[in-house]
């Protein structure tokens, strides 16, 4: 396990299974650089934030991916509001071992999704860490081209024409499943489209994009992508609207 993976683990153990605000003092940096929409900036909103945490708030993870100083983490929070929230967090680590910046995005739980899958189900573990650079550039030419660039002509080139299992709630599997999806989203004025893509976080098969685009009103996506023999065959997300108002100067990216 890397060193920033085994902090980001212990951190978040500490803070958000425990509830223990004085982690905050083991595990975060002095200037500690928040993105997210639910605390203000440094280590003492962090630590009033674990404070005010419910009895009855819990984590359940489901994978993680370590990228150098980055750490990404996908799973669902209960106990943020009244109902369970799909999230992604990214940890940057600083060269002390300390959480020195975060970004995240959440999205409600959906029971009844068009896959008949999670949001969060399927395969969680590395195998295979000697793909991650051919992995990372592969998906890095498919945000280019695909998601920012829209040339759809060129799908089949990075996504399996085989095997596509999507968890996106409204997207069933496969190529079709997508493009129906997309159909109906075209219709209601929520057009997919991505501006920029912010960061890539890639390890062995996984493959997370932070992108900031509109989706009938501003948001940020994060879309994790499963890599096989050289194409996509599996995606997860959360689609999140940019608040009008952050209680920071940071940004969400």
């Amino acid at each position: 396990m890397s060193n920033a993976k085994n902090t980001v683990l212990s951190a978040a153990g500490e803070l958000f299974d425990r509830k223990d605000p004085s982690a905050v003092d083991r595990w975060v940096a002095a200037d500690y650089r928040q993105h997210s929409s639910l605390a203000a900036d440094g280590p003492e909103a962090l630590r009033e934030l674990v404070a005010a945490l419910p009895e009855g708030f819990r984590y359940e993870g489901a994978r993680v991916i370590a990228d150098g100083d980055l750490v990404a983490l996908h799973g669902t929070y209960h106990g943020f509001g009244p109902d369970p929230l799909v999230a992604f967090d990214i940890f940057r680590v600083d060269a002390g071992g300390r959480l020195a910046e975060h970004w995240d995005a959440l999205a409600p739980v959906v029971e009844s999704t068009a896959s008949s899958r999670s949001q969060t189900d399927g395969p969680a573990e590395v195998t295979a860490p000697e793909t991650t650079e051919a992995n990372r550039a592969l998906v890095t030419e498919f945000a280019r081209k695909v998601l920012v660039g829209a040339d759809y002509s060129v799908l089949t080139d990075y996504i399996s024409t085989e095997t596509y299992h999507q968890h996106n709630p409204e997207a069933a599997d496969g190529l079709a499943g997508f493009g129906a999806a997309a159909a109906k989203w075209a219709e209601e004025g929520k057009s997919l489209l991505y501006k920029t893509v912010h960061k890539v976080v890639a390890e062995g098969e996984f493959v997370l994009v932070q992108s900031e685009g509109e989706f009938g009103v501003p948001v940020a996506y994060y879309d994790l992508f499963r890599v096989a023999d050289g194409k996509i065959v599996e995606h997860w997300d959360v689609i999140a609207p940019i608040p009008a108002e952050l209680p920071h100067t940071n940004g969400l990216f």
